[in-house]
């Protein structure tokens, strides 16, 4: 399962790849469950009268099969780690920068480059969450978690807990190690960070494969510190557990980012695609992501937002390295999918 369908808490069987939302048929948008939401795409339905047609995967995995296979969509939704791999199966085309104005209002670090009318822009990043330490302050002092390397103290050994995600534990280990842009980590860079999950391993309580798990095992004491996404922040604060939320320990913290490509052949309206990514990319859709976790892509928009209400959700200033979550090499990525599995495995 990927990141957002863990956010959304709901099973990737529940997620067949399957038309639910029926509406404008001239836009098929392939998405994950819950991103339908009328209040993500308001300019959209303004202008046309209806929201698209969704239909919607499980996880990334299945909807490239599902499109490899033959499956035909307008624009799909996907995290930053995928879009090589589709951009290598030749499934998706740029998009025209152009015809999307708010790109230019898009936060930089989530672009991951400078973008011109003539640049070749394939991924769209439209929501993004952090990843930081959370833990528990009723017994871990701030101190403690002001450096990464709280993830190797005996001290702790059994009470740690990270994701069950390749990109947050190697986005941990980068950073841990002195990594802070993934892009073109070299193999020194790889191998030191592989070495690091390996130590980490062994004092890990579990792996969290979903927020509402990674809440009960610290509302229970079994875990006291954790990598966690921003979302577990607020549901503990707001059924009155102990948490507290490090996104300044010296090494940094990161950001994953996921948003939409455009699908090479479609047979939908083009002009409906870039209305479609506009609608989301939009300030009124702001506060509906912020509502459900996630934060905007679109920094002009984010800017309205106080800082009570960013620090509030986990999205607030962090000082110190940022690793964004941004595509790799489709090589770089296998390499650590399968260092992950052998990491997991006590190899």
């Amino acid at each position: 399962m990927t990141r957002l369908t863990k956010l959304l808490g709901t099973s990737a069987a529940a997620l067949t790849a399957t038309a639910a939302l029926a509406a404008d048929p001239e836009l098929l948008v392939f998405d994950y469950s819950g991103f339908e939401n009328p209040d993500f795409h308001i300019p959209y339905s303004a202008a046309h009268g209806d929201s698209p047609t969704f239909a919607f995967f499980g996880d990334e995995e299945e909807a490239f099969q599902k499109i490899v296979s033959g499956f035909q969509t307008d624009v799909t939704h996907v995290c930053s780690g995928s879009v090589n791999k589709w951009i290598e199966a030749g499934i998706v085309e740029p998009w025209d920068v152009s015809k999307i104005p708010a790109i230019t209002d898009i936060d930089a670090t989530l672009m991951g480059q400078e973008v011109t009318e003539t640049s070749e822009v394939y991924f769209v990043p439209t929501d993004f969450g952090t990843t930081a330490i959370a833990y528990n302050p009723d017994e871990i002092s701030a101190e403690t978690v002001s450096t990464l390397d709280v993830f190797l103290s005996p001290e702790y050994a059994g009470r740690l807990s990270i994701p069950d995600n390749v990109d947050d534990a190697y986005a941990l280990a980068y950073l841990a190690t002195g990594t802070s842009d993934w892009t073109n980590a070299s193999d020194e860079q790889f191998e030191a960070a592989s070495d690091w999950l390996r130590q980490a391993h062994g004092n890990l309580r579990t792996y969290w494969t979903d927020p509402a798990e990674l809440s009960q095992l610290m509302a229970s004491g079994e875990v006291l510190i954790s990598w966690a996404w921003n979302e577990t922040y607020p549901t503990m604060k707001e059924e009155g557990r102990p948490i507290a939320f490090e996104r300044s320990p010296k090494e940094g913290s990161s950001v994953w980012l996921c948003g939409y490509v455009n699908m090479k052949d479609a047979q939908g309206s083009e002009d409906k695609a870039y209305d479609y990514i506009n609608a989301i990319l939009a300030p009124e859709t702001t506060e509906a992501l912020l509502s459900q976790g996630f934060g905007h892509a679109n920094a002009a928009a984010l800017a309205s937002i106080s800082a009570e209400e960013l620090d509030a959700a986990g999205l607030g200033e962090a000082s110190g390295p940022l690793l964004a979550q941004l595509p790799m090499s489709r090589e770089l990525r296998d390499k650590q999918s399968e260092a992950f599995e052998r990491i997991q495995a006590g190899f």
